[in-house]
């Protein structure tokens, strides 16, 4: 078998054996004559066998390119040869136009946070008419239980999740079920336990800054290495595991001057892949940058992403919804039903606009003659929106189930390529809160501290009184305080989905609301139209309620908690299609009185 490691400082390289071959001698590698700072080395190997890199004679160091790692970060890699698994289900892929993603965390779908054992529940999934599951990340990271975001070792599979063959096994059950799978990878950054990428190259770069630290190295010498190792990852998953797509974490902290950005490389990459394969492949990018060019065609200059998350149609959703004002939300709250219209006919609310919240214009226009609507993203709840609040509440923690029924009716009959949270298609009120399990007591404690000045930060700006309480920002967490502590076990435990929920109201008469809607949106044209002429939005900011037309297709809702809406929905001979609680029809003028907070779908 042969071994290769990208170390271009090193003077000298070793093979080092581990597990049940520690015994063995280091196997000298020798320098790769054809490509500059490798080294390579024969040796016989077998799946399961663990090696590791010695470097100048130091300490026993993880291949990079491990694609396991059975003691987790910073130990010793395993071989896994990919051709081994057996697939139960061909698959000839299933692509983005039509999807409707469901957005799920491994480690909280479930209680036993397996591979395994979410796939026991993918039956679930299939019912509901989701089309592809996006697996939040799946790398290693420290301890068992995290959101994956501080994940170390781009090209393996987390441990106790189930490794590879667990993640190909939960693969090969979704596609049985006909169901896509996505995959998050974060290329922008790395964790900081069990990184051990600087010891053998430059992966990082003090050149630009990030949140995380210093920036993963896309334009400094030695980039084009770096650069490849992020392509090869990304394919690696595409091929060996065979993925229908990847979703790519904050890819505007990818900080790139090269006249060819990592993305655009990216991107071509997995189009020839795709054609090698003869299945659709695609990337989905979360930006925050409002730019066209994430999604424009490489050939028009643009990074040739498939699709990006779309911010600003949660923003102006959550605002309508719960009357949320502060941070981002400001500029939404202003108008929220007017910033709901702008979104669901425009796709970006900041397109060239003024953002209190960045002070500064923000975004450009997005032109949906030419990009097809499908390319965005829409969604009133994900990980980071739930997440990121201070005690991870969901919508349905202080909204009634008549407007969480309005939500799901606005983003199901979206034009855009619809998601889900985990849990909330039947209204879950499990929070889903931040948890690490950082072995490092050091680490653990600056988490909690730096949670600690989040929190405070949130709950000052939502009393609108920014400077009070600063003093006590880096105090220890005071369990009195409310906040969910991310190293207690019990924060993770919480976070877990409760599936005797969907057995109970309203939980049973959410979970068929969502049904009706995804059946509708596969069976009726109208609804995934990409013309964007096709839809029309008209609302009472007063009133509270609004109308979305998609071709012959009315979407109406009340969100008023007390008075019902008169909507003129300019039709006849309509019939309701769906509706919650109850079908009520247009009377002879066209108007349509809709009671408090409901919602309905009307169609020829």
């Amino acid at each position: 078998m042969l071994f290769e490691v990208w170390a271009p400082d090193a003077r000298r390289v070793g093979l080092q054996w581990a597990g049940g071959r520690s015994g063995e001698p280091v196997v000298p590698m020798e320098r790769d004559t054809a490509r500059a700072g490798w080294w390579r080395a024969e040796a016989p190997a077998r799946d399961g066998d663990r090696y590791a890199f010695r470097l100048d004679g130091g300490p026993p160091l993880p291949d990079p390119r491990a694609a396991r790692l059975p003691d987790g970060p910073g130990g010793p890699g395993a071989v896994v040869d990919h051709s081994r698994f057996t697939w139960r289900h061909p698959w000839p892929g299933r692509p983005l136009p039509g999807a409707v993603l469901y957005e799920l965390h491994i480690g909280t779908f479930t209680s036993e946070g397996t591979f395994d054992a979410a796939a026991a529940r993918l039956a679930h999934l299939a019912a509901l008419g989701i089309t592809h599951v996006s697996l939040m990340p799946v790398c290693p990271f420290p301890g068992t239980h995290g959101w994956g975001y501080d994940g170390v070792a781009p090209w393996a599979v987390h441990e106790p999740y189930g490794g590879p063959d667990g993640l190909k096994r939960f693969v090969d059950a979704a596609h049985g079920h006909g169901l896509g799978v996505v995959l998050d990878v974060v290329h922008n950054h790395l964790g900081p336990s069990g990184n051990c990428l600087p010891a053998f190259g430059p992966y990082f770069t003090d050149t630009h800054r990030t949140p995380w630290g210093a920036a993963v190295n896309l334009d400094a010498p030695g980039s084009d290495e770096v650069r490849g190792y992020l392509v090869g990852s990304a394919l690696g998953w595409l091929r060996h595991y065979r993925l229908d797509g990847l979703r790519l974490d904050a890819v505007h902290a990818l900080h790139d001057g090269r006249a060819r950005h990592f993305l655009a490389e990216l991107s071509a990459a997995v189009d020839e892949l795709a054609g090698q394969l003869g299945r659709p492949l695609f990337l989905i990018g979360e930006s925050d940058r409002n730019d066209p060019r994430t999604t424009a065609p490489r050939a028009r200059g643009g990074h040739g992403l498939h699709a990006q998350w779309n911010d600003d149609v949660h923003h102006a959703l959550h605002t309508a919804l719960t009357g949320e004002s502060h941070g981002y939300y400001a500029d939404f709250a202003r108008a929220p039903l007017a910033a709901v219209a702008k979104t669901l006919t425009g796709g970006f609310f900041h397109d060239g606009t003024y953002s209190s919240f960045r002070g500064r214009t923000h975004g450009d226009r997005l032109d949906l003659r030419t990009t097809p609507a499908h390319r965005l993203l829409a969604y009133t709840q994900t990980h980071d929106q739930i997440g990121n609040r201070a005690r991870g509440d969901r919508l349905a923690a202080g909204l009634s189930p008549g407007l969480l029924a309005c939500a799901a009716a606005l983003v199901l009959g979206s034009p855009f390529t619809p998601m889900l949270f985990m849990g909330e298609e039947w209204g879950a009120r499990t929070p889903w809160q931040y948890f690490t399990d950082h072995p490092d007591p050091e680490l653990a404690e600056a988490v909690r501290a730096g949670r600690r000045r989040e929190f405070a930060a949130q709950e000052r700006a939502a009393r609108g009184t920014p400077g009070a309480g600063a003093a006590g920002d880096d105090a220890p967490v005071d369990p009195s305080d409310g906040w969910p502590d991310p190293q207690d076990p019990a924060t993770r435990d919480r976070s877990v989905l409760d599936w005797n929920e969907p057995a109970a109201e309203p939980h049973t008469a959410l979970l068929a609301w969502h049904r009706t809607l995804l059946a509708l949106r596969h069976t009726t044209p109208a609804l995934t139209d990409p013309d964007p002429s096709a839809t029309r939005v008209t609302y009472d900011e007063r009133a509270r309620w609004l109308l979305l037309r998609r071709g012959p297709v009315r979407v109406a809702v009340n969100l008023a908690p007390r008075a019902t809406a008169a909507v003129p929905v300019g039709a006849t001979g309509l019939c309701p299609l769906a509706a919650w609680p109850a079908p009520c029809l247009p009377d002879g003028d066209g108007v349509l009185r809709l009671p408090p907070e409901s919602a309905v779908v009307l169609g020829p």
